[in-house]
């Protein structure tokens, strides 16, 4: 944000103010002591489909575990979805049971097996009856033309037996193997189907990624949530940091977990580890440096609390290295 003032006097007075926070690191880094502030990384919670809040379950400053139920969203038409993936899991199943079953109901190869025993018992009594003829003809008793008619009998009634058990091995047989493979895919296609209707339901519970504390609560029961707005927000106790800015020339001494003491006005002491330093300089004037300019620029430095329930974010801390040593 920039600050207009019309007269010159008050453009050089709020100059002047802005160098004070500079003023004031530089003269507490000679005393090994940083100004800094506390700082949170929010987490936003909301639906990735818009909604209406039907059901809030949790309110502002509440502590929450991990996969804890935050709030619900109407979800009838997802419910529907489901429902309908669930029919045509079933419809698709039944359609590859009957794929994979045979050409004929049980009950019409029993009637082919019932054939199949009376050509059987045909066929044993056209035998009888060749034999027989078979020992009445070279005793003239019989003519050789009822000898051949016997044998005719006897092919014909051993073809039709051949033929009832190539009906019931034709039965007995599944469908083509072609139509069998596009039933079980119709199968695996509804099932998945049935799988994203699941997830979209899910998603209309709002549920805690991580433990924390509820910050703010944007929408309530009865109001609708458009796609891409967060119904809440969730700070994380491992997501707290506190922020603070040291000269050029201490920079060198501060290393990545190092640990530090931050303290402030009605808060416990705590000790926290340095996580971040920055690469580059904050509040560097637009000149070339001489010694008095290099000692107005301060690099950010970020530490991560052993105990983050003892920091608050927005306190302005004072930050000293453990031990009470100067920097």
């Amino acid at each position: 944000m920039r600050l207009v003032f019309g007269s010159k006097p008050i453009r050089h007075l709020v100059g002047l103010l802005a160098l004070l926070p500079l003023l004031a690191a530089c003269d507490d880094g000679e005393r090994g002591q940083f100004s800094g502030y506390v700082e949170g990384d929010l987490l936003f919670i909301g639906p990735i489909e818009p909604g209406r809040v039907v059901e809030p379950v949790v309110e502002e400053g509440q502590t929450v575990k991990a996969g804890a139920r935050l709030a619900r969203l109407e979800a009838e038409a997802q419910q529907a979805a489901m429902q309908g993936a669930q029919a045509r899991v079933k419809q698709a199943q039944a359609q590859l049971e009957n794929a994979q079953a045979p050409l004929q109901r049980p009950q019409e190869i029993a009637v082919l097996e019932a054939s199949e025993r009376r050509a059987i018992a045909a066929l044993g009594l056209s035998r009888i009856e060749l034999e027989r003829q078979k020992d009445l003809v070279p005793r003239g008793a019989a003519s050789q033309a009822m000898l051949d008619a016997a044998l005719h009998q006897y092919e014909q009634k051993q073809a039709a037996l051949d033929e009832v058990r190539q009906r019931i091995a034709a039965a007995r047989i599944a469908s083509r193997e072609k139509q069998i493979e596009a039933a079980r895919e119709a199968a695996a296609a509804a099932a998945a189907d049935l799988d994203v209707a699941r997830v979209r339901l899910g998603w209309r519970t709002l549920t805690a990624p991580q433990g924390g504390t509820i910050q703010t609560v944007y929408y309530r029961e009865g109001e609708l949530v458009p796609e891409g707005r967060p119904v809440l927000s969730l700070l994380p106790p491992g997501r707290i940091r506190v922020r603070f800015f040291v000269p050029e020339e201490t920079l060198p001494r501060i290393q990545p977990g190092m640990v530090v003491n931050v303290s402030c006005n009605g808060c416990p002491p705590l000790t926290a580890k340095v996580s971040y330093i920055a690469q580059t300089a904050e509040y560097t004037p637009p000149v070339i440096y001489s010694r008095e300019e290099r000692a107005k620029l301060v690099y950010l430095v970020e530490a991560r609390p052993d105990v983050p329930a003892n920091a608050r974010p927005g306190q302005p801390v004072t930050v000293s290295l453990a031990g009470g040593d100067e920097i």
